[in-house]
Protein backbone atom coordinates (compact mmCIF):
# COMPACT_ATOMS: atom_id res chain seq x y z
CA UNK A 1 0.00 0.00 0.00
CA UNK A 2 0.98 3.55 -1.21
CA UNK A 3 1.26 5.36 1.85
CA UNK A 4 1.01 8.72 0.18
CA UNK A 5 -0.84 9.76 -3.14
CA UNK A 6 -0.87 13.53 -4.37
CA UNK A 7 -3.50 14.75 -6.67
CA UNK A 8 -4.00 18.03 -8.23
CA UNK A 9 -1.46 19.37 -9.92
CA UNK A 10 -1.61 21.45 -12.97
CA UNK A 11 -0.94 24.18 -15.53
CA UNK A 12 -2.18 27.57 -14.14
CA UNK A 13 -1.41 31.15 -14.90
CA UNK A 14 -0.10 33.83 -12.54
CA UNK A 15 -2.56 34.92 -10.02
CA UNK A 16 -4.50 31.56 -10.09
CA UNK A 17 -5.52 29.29 -7.75
CA UNK A 18 -4.95 25.37 -7.07
CA UNK A 19 -6.28 22.79 -4.30
CA UNK A 20 -3.79 19.96 -3.80
CA UNK A 21 -4.66 16.65 -1.88
CA UNK A 22 -2.66 13.64 -0.51
CA UNK A 23 -4.61 10.84 0.37
CA UNK A 24 -2.76 9.38 3.28
CA UNK A 25 -2.92 5.52 4.31
CA UNK A 26 -3.34 5.84 8.10
CA UNK A 27 -2.67 8.36 10.81
CA UNK A 28 0.42 10.73 11.39
CA UNK A 29 0.99 12.97 13.73
CA UNK A 30 3.17 15.20 11.13
CA UNK A 31 2.02 15.95 7.93
CA UNK A 32 3.60 18.04 5.44
CA UNK A 33 4.32 19.66 1.78
CA UNK A 34 7.40 20.15 0.20
CA UNK A 35 8.41 21.02 -3.71
CA UNK A 36 11.13 20.53 -5.66
CA UNK A 37 11.74 23.27 -8.66
CA UNK A 38 13.16 22.14 -11.63
CA UNK A 39 17.19 21.88 -11.23
CA UNK A 40 16.96 22.99 -8.04
CA UNK A 41 17.09 21.01 -4.60
CA UNK A 42 13.69 20.64 -2.56
CA UNK A 43 11.95 22.47 0.18
CA UNK A 44 9.85 22.56 2.84
CA UNK A 45 6.35 24.45 2.05
CA UNK A 46 3.83 23.91 4.58
CA UNK A 47 3.95 21.55 7.77
CA UNK A 48 0.47 20.79 10.13
CA UNK A 49 0.22 18.91 13.44
CA UNK A 50 -2.36 16.56 12.95
CA UNK A 51 -3.68 16.80 16.81
CA UNK A 52 -3.70 20.10 17.08
CA UNK A 53 -4.11 21.66 13.59
CA UNK A 54 -1.19 23.88 13.85
CA UNK A 55 0.42 24.88 11.22
CA UNK A 56 3.95 26.59 9.47
CA UNK A 57 5.20 27.82 6.34
CA UNK A 58 8.01 28.90 4.19
CA UNK A 59 8.04 32.33 4.25
CA UNK A 60 7.75 32.51 0.78
CA UNK A 61 4.22 30.85 0.47
CA UNK A 62 3.07 32.75 3.82
CA UNK A 63 -0.27 34.54 3.11
CA UNK A 64 -1.29 32.94 0.13
CA UNK A 65 -0.70 29.12 0.80
CA UNK A 66 -2.75 27.46 3.50
CA UNK A 67 -2.63 23.24 4.56
CA UNK A 68 -5.68 22.14 6.02
CA UNK A 69 -6.51 18.61 6.59
CA UNK A 70 -9.81 15.80 6.50
CA UNK A 71 -8.99 13.51 9.63
CA UNK A 72 -12.05 11.76 8.91
CA UNK A 73 -10.05 10.90 5.09
CA UNK A 74 -7.13 11.01 6.55
CA UNK A 75 -6.30 13.51 3.54
CA UNK A 76 -4.35 16.68 3.52
CA UNK A 77 -4.70 19.62 1.50
CA UNK A 78 -2.93 22.47 -0.08
CA UNK A 79 -4.92 25.62 -0.80
CA UNK A 80 -2.83 27.71 -3.26
CA UNK A 81 -4.00 31.38 -4.20
CA UNK A 82 -1.70 34.11 -5.86
CA UNK A 83 0.29 31.91 -7.74
CA UNK A 84 3.05 33.11 -9.05
CA UNK A 85 5.66 31.57 -11.92
CA UNK A 86 8.43 30.58 -8.93
CA UNK A 87 5.71 28.42 -7.59
CA UNK A 88 6.13 26.00 -10.52
CA UNK A 89 7.74 22.76 -8.83
CA UNK A 90 6.45 19.05 -8.21
CA UNK A 91 5.39 18.91 -5.03
CA UNK A 92 5.32 16.42 -2.51
CA UNK A 93 3.13 15.03 0.59
CA UNK A 94 5.25 13.64 3.75
CA UNK A 95 4.83 11.90 6.96
CA UNK A 96 6.10 11.09 10.10
CA UNK A 97 5.21 9.98 13.50
CA UNK A 98 7.80 12.59 15.33
CA UNK A 99 7.91 15.45 17.53
CA UNK A 100 8.40 17.83 17.00
CA UNK A 101 6.65 18.43 14.16
CA UNK A 102 8.89 20.62 11.50
CA UNK A 103 9.06 21.62 7.77
CA UNK A 104 12.77 19.56 7.95
CA UNK A 105 12.95 16.90 4.97
CA UNK A 106 15.10 14.40 7.18
CA UNK A 107 12.47 13.92 9.79
CA UNK A 108 9.78 12.59 7.38
CA UNK A 109 10.21 9.07 6.48
CA UNK A 110 6.96 8.68 4.36
CA UNK A 111 7.00 10.19 0.84
CA UNK A 112 4.92 10.38 -2.31
CA UNK A 113 5.24 10.71 -5.44
CA UNK A 114 4.59 14.06 -6.27
CA UNK A 115 2.16 16.51 -8.25
CA UNK A 116 3.33 18.75 -10.77
CA UNK A 117 2.59 22.50 -10.57
CA UNK A 118 3.21 24.68 -13.13
CA UNK A 119 2.19 28.75 -13.40
CA UNK A 120 2.90 30.52 -16.07
CA UNK A 121 3.45 34.42 -16.28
Amino acid sequence: VVPLVESGGDSVQAGGSLRLSCAAAGSWSCLAWFRQPPGKGPGGVAVLRTGSSTTGYADSVKGRFTASQDTATNTLYLQMSSLKPEDTAMYFCAAAWTSPCELSAPIFPYWGQGTQVTVSS
